[in-house]
């Protein structure tokens, strides 16, 4: 999408730009051996994954499965008990979450965590802000300012330029959803993970989520956790599946949709 793509190359947050340069032939995310015990339960179980750059992939699986758990662990909000975590080439498994950020990790969240009293270009603009270099300036920004162009232009994007005066609270529940979208949009993000996107949208809204995410730019790449498997499986090329903490199968989005291991344990036999 070229308002994304615009932004994508005007706001620039990624230290040591060229020193990660000659890692682009590397995966954008890679794990080894990854497993987070909480006590004695094993929420991940030695869980090995690899994400080319660009790459769009699909994580699915029952509640329970470990799919949250793996985006903590990705993020830095939990701790891995084992195992490696490389983004584009970088161990960042001891990494806090800002560290990962600044490298161009973005992530959306179930739970909505947005500015309800800011209005919908604030809340995109102070995302813009705070992923740069300007972060701690007071001044107030100018109507020419770029981060202002980078914020419209994310809104646009996301479908929101009709509403973006309007303040958060006043939003329906889908626009919210696309406006978080936004909020990962910015800063120039190399990969992104989406947390269930589509819970709680309507037949159209989902459509409209669909559409944003096959426009976003072909070097973003992202992983998304679902349970609308029409969702997922439209906006993705590779899919893995979890059960139980562990990587059960990985396909193409048609094998695993055909797949009767997966039908059955995941569909109940019913997904046409």
């Amino acid at each position: 999408m070229s308002a994304i793509a615009a932004t994508a190359g005007s706001v620039s947050s990624v230290p040591g730009r060229d020193a990660l340069a000659s890692a682009g032939s590397a995966n954008a995310l890679e794990l080894r051996g990854v497993s987070r015990l909480f006590g004695a339960l094993a929420a991940l179980s030695d869980v090995t994954l690899s994400v080319r750059p660009g790459e769009r992939r699909g994580v699915l699986g029952s509640n329970g499965a470990g799919k949250t758990t793996l985006f903590n662990c990705i993020t830095g909000d939990f701790a891995p008990s084992s195992g490696i975590i490389r983004f584009f080439g970088e161990d960042v498994t001891a990494f806090p979450p800002q560290e990962r950020i600044r490298r161009g990790l973005r992530r959306t969240y179930q739970i909505s965590s947005l500015f309800a009293g800011l209005s919908v270009l604030d809340n995109v603009y102070l995302a813009c802000r705070g992923v740069s270099r300007n972060r701690f300036s007071l001044m107030r920004p100018r109507r020419d300012d770029t981060l202002v162009h980078a914020a419209e232009n994310l809104v646009e994007a996301v479908h929101l330029a009709p509403v973006k005066d309007r303040l958060v609270g006043e939003l329906a529940y889908g626009q919210q959803r696309q406006l978080e979208i936004a909020l990962a949009l910015s800063g120039a993000p190399r990969f992104i993970l989406f947390d269930e996107p589509a819970a709680g949208l309507s037949p159209t809204e989902r459509r409209d989520l669909v559409h944003i995410l096959t426009s976003l730019p072909a070097h973003i790449g992202f992983i998304i956790i679902e349970h609308d498997m029409d969702v997922a499986l439209r906006v993705v090329e590779s899919v893995t599946m979890m059960h139980n903490g562990r990587i059960f199968k990985e396909g193409a989005p048609a094998e695993i949709e055909s797949d009767p291991e997966v039908q059955e344990l995941y569909l109940g036999g019913g997904h046409g």
